[in-house]
């Protein structure tokens, strides 16, 4: 089966380097590789690793890119592992890292990974299908409360309680293992009013919840972010697209704090957006923010910083 794949924001994470990286660039969410691809056919001098839990986007990106053999590498893992990842491949720093938070078109569109609202199958959500709890496990498992707290903690979802009753309702009849079993109990819980305003599919943020839940997105992010600043070579850039708040707020705090430790210097203060071009060819990058940050070793001294006190 093909896959379409569209890399957001690909020349802006590009210009985010202020000059073509020379070494090793990690793109942390390999996916189907179309970062990789770029790195690799514009950037000569670089090499590029790439990570990804996820067997068959591997599998995938490698073939796709295996005319650069000499020059990419595939990484099975999560990056939360970024430091022993490197560790165990004889890398000890790189020119650039890059992480693109979304849930790939492979993913979205294949209806048994349970990731869809749209294509209905097992209600799964595994980036990893080969180990950790379902989504199905977590709905029928958890308490209202949890789930609740789940739905309106990572999907902001406002009708996160009457959501949580409804599958507790639906669960005392029959479990819910399939992702349309669940959009219909989602309906069954929000107001009918609520529905048809709800911008996109009513599920979307439920679904966005278990996801998160599921794969621990938001832990796996903290820990690269407690690595990644440490693992950059002096002018090594490390870029993150996020998609919705809470990845963002994990994000720009991180490069607040590295700035603070005069690590270096965040290459966009506010982030960036997609342009209007972009969102009309490819929706999926509509709630796209872009945050990048230039390692400097001498940062200090270049802001006449010396010791623990401004001159």
């Amino acid at each position: 089966m093909a896959f379409e794949h569209r890399p957001v924001m690909l020349q802006e994470v590009m210009d985010s380097f202020p000059r073509p990286p020379v070494g090793l660039v990690v793109d942390a969410t390999l996916g189907l590789g179309g970062y990789s691809e770029a790195f690799l056919s514009r950037w000569p001098e670089c090499r590029v690793a790439g990570i990804d839990q996820d067997g068959q986007a591997r599998a995938i990106a490698q073939e796709r890119l295996a005319r650069w053999a000499d020059r990419f590498a595939v990484w099975p893992g999560n990056f939360r592992r970024l430091n022993d990842l490197m560790a165990s491949h004889g890398e000890k720093e790189a020119a650039g890292v890059v992480v693109d938070l979304g849930v790939s078109n492979l993913q979205i569109t294949e209806g048994e990974r349970g990731f869809s609202f749209r294509e209905d199958g097992p209600l799964d959500m595994r980036m990893n299908a080969s180990e950790g709890l379902t989504a199905s496990q977590l709905v029928n498992q958890m308490t209202e409360d949890e789930l609740a707290g789940i739905f309106f903690r990572y999907g902001e979802e406002r009708f996160a309680r009457s959501i949580a009753r409804a599958i507790a309702r639906r669960r005392g009849q029959s479990s819910i293992e399939t992702t349309g079993q669940l959009v219909e109990v989602i309906r069954e819980g929000m107001p009918a009013a609520a529905q048809r305003k709800a911008n996109g599919h009513p599920a979307r943020r439920v679904f966005q919840a278990l996801r998160i839940a599921v794969n621990d997105e938001l832990g796996a992010l903290e820990d690269l972010l407690s690595q990644v600043c440490g693992l950059l070579a002096d002018g090594g850039v490390f870029v993150a697209v996020t998609y919705h708040s809470l990845e963002d707020r994990l994000v720009k705090w991180a490069m607040r704090e590295w700035e603070g430790q005069w690590l270096g210097i965040p290459v966009s203060r506010r982030g960036l957006t997609p342009s209007e071009d972009e969102v009309l060819s490819n929706p999926k990058s509509r709630s796209a923010r872009l945050r990048a940050f230039e390692r400097r070793d001498n940062y200090q001294i270049e802001q006449g910083r010396l010791g623990p006190w401004r001159r």
